[in-house]
């Protein structure tokens, strides 16, 4: 596949796309494996979704402190050293989780706060070495290749998970998922050793890349388009696998879900890494984000099994559509900002406090909404309202391609 799709790139970029995307594809199914039914374990605990919402919260809260307070770390030590940080976090998660048990609801915001942790470190370093090995001719292959091996985590992992817990008693099954997902982190770890790393020169200067927003229309556009991203996803990565189980009562329908879900994007995401090119990114970004939206219709309505895996489907088709290129824009618009290779470590940080800053606000607001709603009612006005937010990233991004064309004129 990569020397199809990569001639003309040398061989040792090919190895560090390759080691990259496989330590990825390790973490994703790591976590696939594990994490799936966490906050559904959690509801089933405590039936209060102002709990839920609040661990939610708690874990992009952690993961914006720590691109805040450790993001300078990566320009002062190795970036590979902070993920493997993050791996570690991580594992420390599901270990508490396992001997916490019943418990796990008691301590839910420190729970949140361990696996915001992990995310945080793991995601700053990982985003950063994506900057620094994928060029604008290989950003496209890469998305597409890493969204595709997301997807097949998600049908492998969830699957796995539960056969396993399925077959073997008492916490047999779980001791062996954490188990399998610490090789695999173990493995990530491995594969790291063998990156190529790029040192970065200079202090660390995130004020520079602030001041850039008045100096870059782009760039300022494409932190509001990440802002309205997060504020979507803020409310829709923990509330639809909810949404599906409250609606069937069947652990089973949603690993069947996240399985067909994963199966279509795994598809797709091999079809955009084929099709996406530099001058119909804009088009395949709007297209996604406009059937996304319909898609929340769907689901409103949705009360059979049948419903939820047709929502799946045409979520995994056109999920791939829109964040591919979206993400390849993202980083050609760093990479062609002020100082980018000097500041690259401080543009990623910066991007992805925004991001998560828009998560944070969502469950923020879905929390005040809770409070006016029950929460059936809320959950169905919560997609209507925060389900815009890919819609207008999708606007940001036709006006940030209106601006290219002024400025190439």
């Amino acid at each position: 596949m990569f020397s199809n799709q990569l001639s003309g790139v040398s061989h040792k970029e090919k190895k560090n796309l390759g080691l990259l995307l496989v330590i990825g594809w390790l973490y994703t199914l790591g976590i696939y494996l594990s994490s799936i039914f966490v906050n559904i374990f959690l509801w089933k605990q405590t039936g209060d979704l102002y709990i839920l919402a609040l661990y939610n919260l708690s874990i992009y809260l952690v993961q914006t402190l720590i691109f805040i307070c450790i993001g300078k770390w990566a320009k002062k030590i190795d970036r590979v050293i902070i993920l493997r940080a993050g791996i570690f976090i991580i594992s420390v998660f599901f270990i508490s989780v396992l001997l916490l048990s019943t418990k796990a609801s008691d301590l839910y915001l420190m729970l949140g706060a361990i696996i915001g942790a992990g995310y945080g470190l793991f995601w700053l370093a990982y985003n950063i070495l994506i900057f620094e090995v994928t060029e604008p001719y290989t950003r496209d292959f890469f998305n597409g290749m890493f969204g595709a091996l997301q997807s097949l985590s998600g049908m492998v992992g969830p699957l796995s998970a539960g056969f396993i817990i399925t077959n073997l008693t008492g916490y047999k099954g779980y001791l062996t998922i954490f188990f399998i997902s610490f090789v695999l982190f173990i493995l990530a770890i491995i594969c790291s050793i063998f990156l190529e790393r790029r040192t970065v020169d200079g202090d660390y200067n995130i004020k520079e890349v602030i001041k850039e927003r008045k100096r870059n229309k782009q760039w300022n556009l494409m932190l509001g388009a990440h802002l309205f991203q997060g504020m979507r996803e803020g409310v829709f990565l923990f509330l639809i696998g909810l949404w599906v189980y409250l609606g069937t009562q069947s652990e089973l329908i949603v690993g069947i879900y996240n399985m067909i879900y994963a199966l279509a994007s795994f598809v797709m995401y091999q079809v955009v890494a084929r099709i996406v090119k530099p001058d119909n990114r804009k088009s395949l970004i709007v297209l996604g984000a406009i059937f996304l939206y319909v898609t929340v219709i769907w689901l409103i309505f949705a009360n059979e099994p049948l419903d939820y895996y047709i929502y799946a489907g045409t979520l995994g088709v056109f999920l791939p559509l829109f964040f591919a290129p979206y993400m390849s824009i993202s980083y050609d618009i760093i990479g062609q900002a002020r100082n980018a290779r000097e500041y690259r470590v401080e543009y990623i940080i910066f991007r992805d406090i925004v991001l998560n800053s828009g998560r944070a606000i969502s469950l923020i607001l879905f929390l005040v909404g809770l409070s006016f709603f029950t929460p059936v009612q809320w959950m169905k006005y919560a997609v209507l309202i925060f389900g815009v937010g890919y819609l207008i990233s999708g606007l940001i991004i036709i006006k940030i391609n209106r601006l290219r064309h002024q400025i190439n004129e």
